[in-house]
């Protein structure tokens, strides 16, 4: 638990680097069983254009070319920002076992908050674990300064 505490200032730093191309300064990381940094991702739709570029998927498309293998289970996500319906299906679809975020997002976030479709029942995958709220103040205030300037 102690690696994905500490994977979050990679996280953040991902997400800083976010704010270079005016995208949401969002960041994730995926970690080996041993805790090694894997994937790395952050937030590029306005970068690439693509609509699917959000900082999760960009990592665990990093990792499954990094491993080889698109099952990451026994793998953890750690990412700046509770993980949306889209993302948590890909999550899912991974195969991670564990995902670790920091701010929760109230009117998107599928860990917990809105909805969770992370540990749904009735699908065929689920993670075994989430942990929310970590470094929340941290991961909120890149979020609400870059909303703050947008509406300025």
């Amino acid at each position: 638990m102690t690696e994905a505490f500490g994977a979050m200032d990679e996280a953040l730093r991902l997400a800083r680097l976010a704010l270079e191309s005016d995208d949401v300064p969002v960041g994730a990381v995926v970690l080996a069983p041993d805790g090694s940094i894997v994937g790395r991702g952050r937030n590029e739709r306005e970068l690439t254009g693509d609509p699917t570029a959000h900082a999760e998927v960009v990592a665990l498309r990093d990792a499954a070319a990094t491993t080889g293998t698109w099952n990451l289970s026994d793998h953890t996500l750690v990412v700046t920002l509770e993980p949306c319906v889209m993302c948590a299906g890909a999550i899912l679809n991974s195969r991670i076992s564990k995902v670790v975020f920091g701010a929760w997002d109230d009117k998107a976030g599928a860990a917990g908050s809105v909805t969770d479709v992370l540990r749904t029942r009735t699908l065929p995958a689920r993670v075994s674990e989430v942990v929310g709220g970590v470094r929340a103040d941290e991961c909120s205030v890149l979020l609400t300064e870059f909303f703050g300037r947008l509406r300025d």
